[in-house]
């Protein structure tokens, strides 16, 4: 081969070379873009919450839909995000009737007040000093944490300075008793627990005697977990808040439903029909870190009237918080 011929054959060879290194470039850089693209829609599905803000802001901020147009859209995110039907018909049909939403961002807006506004308690939570003790039942269906919830209450309330015993009314269960004990210990704090399979009322009884003898300011009773659906275990949940009215001559004066942030719409379902059964005062909803479908905070609120009082953050001591409405519609519609 010439030298003329060997400059052209390796000329060629090199063009090709660096054609394919190209082709591989652009092949490579096409693929990343569709595995970041499929690695954010998998995150906004399993983030519920980081879709329902970027959805509804898509919806109000870059969408050129009236506001007209834009109603079932909303509605259907707002569902999706376990707001349910009835507070999200009352979400919406409200803002219809207001003639000073000029805007789609007026409506935004809007949206966000409105269910701070829903969220927001008609009465503030504080322990009331002149009723020694002061009883708080925590009712709830099996797994929802409330014996974990007992414990964080009690490292809270003794922090404050007050005489804090635990009364473990699950009975059905050595599992929970011990766990309950663990956490007196663990807060130093008063207990009395029965044995397994005794009767839950008379647990309660003599933890109430036991409190009114050591001067004890509040007791925290931590009852058997059951379905809302099993009529039998509901009756007895009822027995319990009687012995309260027998012991100390009043209902108790709270009595909190622990809900599972997870459970969604079944959440619900819970409170409504503990409601029926017994005069729940409100809830704590635990496993708020685990879920982004915080929507159900806003269906339970709305068609119960019950208040939110804490929720539960993480698994640490500290991490059971006060709910603030306005925070939660912050991280709602953040993203």
């Amino acid at each position: 081969m010439t030298p003329l011929l060997c400059a052209l054959y390796y000329q060629d060879y090199i063009t090709a070379l660096l054609l394919f290194l190209c082709l591989l470039l652009v092949f490579s850089d096409r693929k990343r873009k569709e595995k970041n693209t499929k690695q954010e829609k998998k995150e906004r599905l399993l983030d519920p919450q980081k879709n329902f803000a970027l959805s509804v802001k898509k919806l109000f901020f870059s969408s050129t839909k009236s506001i007209d147009e834009t109603i079932p859209a909303l509605e259907e995110i707002l569902l999706g995000a376990d707001v349910g039907i009835t507070a999200t018909e009352r979400l919406l049909n409200t803002a219809m009737t207001k003639t000073n939403l000029k805007t789609k961002q007026d409506f935004f807006y809007f949206l966000k007040n409105e269910i701070a506004n829903i969220l927001t308690p008609k009465t503030t939570f504080a322990i009331n000093s002149d009723n020694k003790p002061y009883v708080i039942y925590l009712a709830g269906v099996n797994g929802s944490g409330k014996t974990t919830t007992i414990g964080k209450l009690a490292c809270q309330f003794k922090s404050e300075g007050h005489k804090v015993m635990l009364v473990a009314a699950d009975t059905f269960r050595a599992a929970a008793v011990d766990q309950l004990r663990i956490w007196a210990e663990k807060n130093d704090v008063a207990f009395i627990g029965g044995r397994t399979g005794a009767d839950p009322s008379s647990v309660i009884v003599d933890g109430l005697r036991s409190a009114k003898a050591k001067n004890i300011d509040i007791v925290l009773v931590d009852t058997a977990g059951r379905l809302q659906t099993k009529t039998n275990l509901m009756n007895e949940l009822k027995k319990m808040v009687r012995m309260s009215e027998k012991e100390i001559n009043r209902a108790p004066d709270q009595i909190f439903l622990v809900v599972d942030a997870i459970t969604g719409q079944n959440g619900f379902s819970q409170a409504k029909i503990y409601l029926e059964a017994i005069p729940l005062t409100g809830i704590i909803l635990t496993k708020f870190d685990a879920t982004a479908k915080g929507g159900i905070i806003i269906s339970i609120v709305e068609q119960t009237g019950l208040p939110i009082r804490y929720v539960g953050l993480g698994e640490k001591i500290n991490d059971l918080k006060p709910f603030n409405p306005d925070d939660f519609v912050e991280k709602l519609f953040a993203d």
